[in-house]
Order: C-alpha cells, then structure tokens, then sequence
C-alpha cells in the first residue's frame, strides 16, 4: 500500500460555471428587493401627502391651494391626480354611522375633508417590469371641516401652515 496514491479529480472551472448560473438570479432578486423598497416609499409619500393636503382643506376649502399643498409634500413621485381637483378634494357629509354621505353644499363646519391623491409605480427590474406593468396607488385622508374660509367672518382666510 505504500506505493498507492489516490488523485483527486481535476475541477477546473466548476465555480465559475455555478457563479454564472446563480449571479441572475441573484441580480433579480436584489433589484425586486429594490422595486418593493421603492413601492413602499413611493406609497408613505403618497399618504403623507394626502394627510397634509387633508389639514390644509379643513381650513382652506380652496381646491387648488389644497393641490398646491399635496404637490408640495409628495417626496416619492409624481401626483397623477392634480389637474383633476374634484377628484383630488372631496366634501361630504357624514351619515350617521359613520359613513360618507351625499356631498356636503353649502360647506360648513363638520362636513368631512377628502383628500385622495393617486400616483403611477413601474418596478425598474426587467423581467419583474414587463410582466407586471405600471401599478397605481391611492391614497386617502379623511378629517372633518374646522373653518369655513373664506366667509362671511373670515372674507380673507387665515395664514396657513
């Protein structure tokens, strides 16, 4: 037995073909992880928005100042809903359990503030991209009127936040 050696089998290359097999797969599943990270912001910036544009409308029932307001504080993209302001600002009544009634005319203190900004997200990553396309998001705030302005108490509104 002294004159046996066992030789162990030549492997050249077999990582780098396993690495060239594992690498895009790799790749699509970081950049996913991006997409769904950039979904995530896109949709707090989205809802942070529609809250600051629901506390400006409880005291200013100016619809373009309120869109002014919700442009101003969306961090993430673009509002896709802006030019549209009777899709974007709401004023209803409320029933009373609670739910949202016929539209609120003439506006008065308690009718209920709706701000529903939307936006358009499309993942960056390739494959993910093409299959699923553009994806909107929505969001809602909903707070009730504070202070009718301008009226006849208020003829200029109050300085704003």
């Amino acid at each position: 037995m002294t004159g046996l050696t066992t030789r162990r089998p030549v492997i050249r290359g077999q990582a780098l073909v396993e690495f060239a097999l594992v690498l895009p797969i790799a790749l699509i599943l970081m950049l996913g992880v991006f997409d769904i990270g950039r979904a995530i912001f896109l949709y707090n910036g989205l809802t942070n928005a529609a809250r600051e544009g629901a506390r400006m409308a409880i005291v200013n029932q100016d619809k373009g100042a309120v869109a002014l307001r919700v442009q101003a504080t969306t961090f993430a993209g673009p509002v896709s809903n802006l030019a549209d302001l009777d899709d974007l600002v709401d004023y209803r009544r409320s029933n009373a359990d609670g739910t949202l009634g016929a539209a609120c005319a003439p506006l008065a203190v308690g009718c209920i503030a709706v701000v529903t900004p939307t936006s358009e997200w499309a993942a960056i990553t390739p494959i993910i991209g093409n299959l699923m396309g553009p994806i909107t998001f929505q969001a809602r705030s909903e707070l009730p009127i504070e202070l009718v302005c301008p009226s006849a108490v208020f003829p200029t509104c109050p300085k704003q936040p």
